[in-house]
Formats: C-alpha cells, sequence, structure tokens
C-alpha cells in the first residue's frame, strides 16, 4: 500500500469582501478529516487589498504534526473522485515543483456544500503538501505521488 509521507501541508484560500468569511471557513474545514482538532490546526489570516483596492483576506492553515498530516493524506485520497485523481495524474507534472511540494486546488464553492472536487481558477482552495520522498528530487516527488494517487 503505497502511503503519500509528508513534512507539512498549508491549506489556504482568500475571503472577498462580498463573501462571509464563516461560510469560507466552512468550505475549508470540509478538506479537513474530523479527527484533526482546531488546536492542531495553526491559522492565519492576513488582510489585505484586492487589485481595485477592494479588502480581501488570505486564510492560512497549517498541519505540521506527523499524525495529522497523516490523517489529512488519508482523508484527503478517500475524497478525491476516480475522475479527480486522473486529472491530478494527467497535470503531475505541472502538479509538483522543484522544491517537493505537490499542489492541489479545489473548487471552493462546491467545498461550502459539502463536496470536493478539483477545480482550477481564481475561487479556490489551494493544498499545497511538502512530500518526503528519497532522494529528494522532484522526479521522486513525482513517482511518490503518482503511486499515492493510483492505489
Amino acid at each position: 500500500m503505497a502511503k503519500l509521507q509528508a513534512h507539512h501541508i498549508r491549506v489556504s484560500t482568500f475571503i472577498h469582501a462580498t463573501e462571509e468569511p464563516e461560510k469560507v471557513l466552512e468550505a475549508l474545514e470540509t478538506i479537513f478529516p474530523e479527527s484533526i482538532s482546531q488546536e492542531d490546526i495553526e491559522f492565519e489570516i492576513i488582510n489585505t487589498e484586492g487589485f481595485f483596492g477592494n479588502p480581501i483576506k488570505v486564510v492560512n492553515a497549517e498541519l505540521k504534526r506527523s499524525r495529522n498530516v497523516r490523517a489529512f493524506l488519508e482523508n484527503l485520497k478517500a475524497l478525491l473522485s476516480d475522475e479527480d485523481k486522473e486529472y491530478l495524474l494527467e497535470h503531475l507534472d505541472e502538479k509538483v515543483d522543484d522544491e517537493g511540494t505537490f499542489y492541489i486546488r479545489f473548487n471552493k464553492q462546491k467545498a461550502y456544500l459539502g463536496e470536493v472536487e478539483v477545480g482550477e481558477g481564481e475561487d479556490v482552495i489551494q493544498v499545497k503538501i511538502k512530500v518526503k520522498a528519497f532522494p529528494m528530487r522532484r522526479e521522486s516527488v513525482v513517482k511518490a505521488v503518482e503511486e499515492w494517487l493510483r492505489e
């Protein structure tokens, strides 16, 4: 059984002035397993401005403890549909950077409705998984993620 190992996971999204912060945070909760308590998630909310001066909040949530990282990855894999796994496999080269981070974007509107669907575009929840691979090279990370998604 191929298990993906990771150093840490960072989940981020934007809260636009037209959105209700509680609903966006609810959407974020959709991809976190219930076994991870709020105390185990390092939250950061940054107030900033958009291109036209509109207020935007950047929400970052990070998991560092290995137990929580493992639980998140197991939950994430269970949430991914076969179509989403295929999409990620087809685009894997562009989803892994040279530092060994695997990027997945989820449709934020669907997440609010309790559905997890890989999405592209502006209104997304981005998950950054800093993968552990040996040797630590991009090719090793791509191979590890590929095995994990195919299993």
